[in-house]
């Protein structure tokens, strides 16, 4: 216990009486526990593999305020707490899948700027708003008569424009009412950005081309001409007016979009290139092809990086995590999902077979915890991150090899065999057909009852 003296600091004088006694102990513990959580993120604890380490951040804090300082430090806390983990933020768990009553296969999905919702565009031209929380349906629209291949939103968060398969682009505001159509290319539109002041955004179509536009006339400024073919991706840089293109010519563009010039081409893939992603750091250029691998090139040096094999498949969908810098996740034509970090060989984290079709666009919540992933199955599906010591429900073979497992630990051994040798089976009616050099053959042995701890759907 400590009393402390009011002390005036302007005359540098000792004033008269004194301040009630205050308990330092408690506040300092409290301090030391949150100077732990806001510092350095080396410093705090890891994350502990046990399900205790799932409570609630909130019931810990005010245990914490009550003078608790026996509360662990290493609970479950949102992505953004573990910036020099990125494990943690690994949305290998199936949470819910989302189907539309008229089935029709999911082109791209992006999340609104505040998480809360899901939107879902179709084969058919469809809107589809799902709950980010709940992931229950919310509400549809017909927004397109062709195909829903781009969404964005604007910075600021008011404004939404999308692309269809006829090359129109729609203005839309956040409740969904449709203020603008132009038709801004001649075939399909496959990628749209806005530029990080709103005031102008890029689309590319599969006419070859890549135009910039000002968003407040809905008037173009430039048609980028140059690749040899579609243009499946554009990109605008994060804070400069450049624009990355991937083009079915197998090469990767860089664009002023000012001047509407090409300054630069990436020569790394050897098939199409299906899309293309800036980092938020600005340096980092990502690209995914049919080649069957992404690659990372710096802006800096204009060269690759780093290449990540893992895919059977051509490579149809990326994305990279909104907190961890160096974490993206890759979505392929075989349904599979990847989850990649630079720096480490092969994929981290794998969902194989999460869909039965093409992984057409993947997009994570704002937050990071959860990803939402639409194919060609007709099915939205969300993932999250896997709670601390939650073992993987994601796959039968895990399972199926517990059972064998137990299996085997609980069944006897047979006995060794006798020195006499067993005396000759003989044939009788009904036994079968003969075998050379025994005269007969045993009668089928029955299989081992299983574990009497299984369930019954895993009896045989």
């Amino acid at each position: 216990m400590y009393a402390l003296n009011a002390y005036n600091w302007t005359s540098h004088k000792q004033l008269r009486g004194a301040l009630p006694a205050a308990d330092l102990s408690l506040q300092s513990a409290c301090y030391t526990q949150l100077r732990l959580e806001q510092g350095d993120g080396w410093n705090d604890q890891m994350l502990q593999p046990v399900l205790g380490a799932a409570l609630d951040v909130r019931a810990r804090r005010k245990r914490l305020v009550l003078g608790c300082t026996d509360v662990d430090s290493s609970q479950l806390r949102p992505t953004s707490a573990y910036t020099n983990t990125s494990a943690t933020s690994f949305a290998t768990k199936f949470v819910h899948l989302s189907t539309n009553k008229v089935r029709a296969a999911v082109d791209v999905v992006a999340w609104t700027p505040d998480g809360r919702r899901l939107l879902a565009g179709s084969q058919i031209g469809e809107f589809t708003l799902w709950n980010g929380t709940s992931f229950n349906f919310e509400t549809i629209l017909q927004a397109h008569d062709m195909a829903v291949r781009a969404l964005c939103w604007s910075h600021n968060e008011n404004w939404l424009i999308s692309g269809d398969d006829g090359g129109s682009i729609k203005y839309w505001q956040p409740n969904m009412n449709n203020v603008k159509v132009t038709q801004g290319h001649k075939e399909s539109v496959r990628g749209l950005s806005f530029a990080c002041t709103d005031l102008k955004f890029c689309s590319c179509s599969d006419d070859t081309t890549v135009r910039v536009w000002d968003f407040a006339r809905c008037a173009q400024e430039h048609v980028l001409t140059g690749h040899g073919g579609d243009v499946k991706a554009v990109d605008w840089h994060p804070q400069k007016a450049l624009l990355a293109s991937a083009s079915k010519d197998t090469l990767v563009k860089l664009w002023d979009a000012k001047n509407g010039v090409c300054v630069a081409s990436l020569h790394g893939h050897k098939n199409w290139v299906t899309s293309a992603r800036w980092n938020a750091n600005g340096n980092w250029l990502l690209t995914a092809s049919k080649d069957q691998t992404c690659k990372l090139f710096d802006l800096r040096m204009l060269r690759e990086m780093a290449t990540f094999h893992g895919h059977n498949r051509d490579v149809t969908a990326i994305a990279w995590h909104p907190f961890h810098e160096g974490l993206f996740c890759s979505g392929g034509y075989d349904g599979g999902i990847l989850y990649w970090v630079f720096g480490q060989e092969g994929p981290q984290a794998e969902v194989r077979g999460g869909h039965e079709g093409a992984v057409w666009s993947l997009a994570w919540h704002p937050m990071g915890h959860i990803l939402c992933s639409g194919s060609n199955d007709n099915t939205t599906k969300f993932w999250c991150r896997n709670r601390p010591g939650e073992l993987p429900r994601d796959t039968m073979r895990t399972a199926f090899g517990a059972f064998a497992e137990a299996s085997t630990k609980t069944l006897a051994l047979p006995a060794p065999p006798s020195a006499q040798p067993p005396p000759p089976l003989l044939l009788t009616a009904g036994m079968g057909r003969a075998i050379p050099g025994i005269g007969g053959v045993p009668p089928p042995i029955p299989p081992p009852a299983p574990p009497p701890g299984l369930p019954p759907g895993l009896r045989r």
